[in-house]
């Protein structure tokens, strides 16, 4: 196994899909990973909505009483693990239960819902995202699709995170990396 990747921690990390990944539902994604160890990877899609789900109607389902910032607000589509489960990336200016977890200095996710209740009260995180599902691999396999350069790696940051412009949010990733997305193929280079 290629060790270059499994000796740098990639928590926290923005995985950007290469075009022609081959898999659909991570088309011109940006993953944001959560977790990164040797039992495997765990993270969530930052660019892709939930069609005709707002944060309004999931906080229906969970008889929370939506508040008018959640209106008009979309849900993400997180990745194809467990679509019933929702996960709150948020700013770290949110003292959550013992179910948040600390990712970065910036950004924590939390997986309970008194986050959403809080958000439906006003009294949540300043930045949100809300996702249903993750996208989650097994021991070694992100580090297999890194090899194959199914992804590329940048740090994250709140500003690509939290954008409210998701189909921007590929192209931002890639500007971090200095990278023209118009140079980039799916096809091998043939000498």
């Amino acid at each position: 196994m290629d060790t270059d990747h499994a000796s740098e921690d990639l928590t926290g990390k923005l995985l950007i899909a290469m075009p022609g990944m081959g898999d659909p539902r991570f088309d011109r994604s940006v993953v944001y990973l959560c977790a990164y160890s040797d039992d495997g990877a765990m993270g969530l899609i930052v660019n892709k909505q939930v069609p005709d789900i707002s944060l309004n109607d999931l906080l229906e389902q969970l008889e929370i009483d939506g508040g008018a910032g959640s209106k008009g607000v979309g849900v993400h589509f997180g990745g194809p693990v467990e679509g019933g489960r929702g996960f709150v990336l948020h700013s770290q200016d949110y003292e959550g239960s013992a179910g948040t977890l600390s990712v970065t200095p910036s950004i924590s996710m939390t997986a309970t819902k008194d986050i959403l209740e809080d958000i439906a009260k006003g009294s949540g995180p300043t930045q949100t995202l809300t996702a249903l599902g993750y996208a989650g691999w097994g021991p070694g396999q992100l580090e297999d699709e890194l090899q194959q350069n199914a992804w590329l790696t940048v740090d994250a940051d709140s500003a690509i995170v939290f954008d409210p412009d998701n189909d921007a949010k590929w192209m931002k990733a890639l500007g971090k990396l200095g990278i023209d997305p118009l140079l980039l193929s799916a096809e091998g280079g043939r000498a």
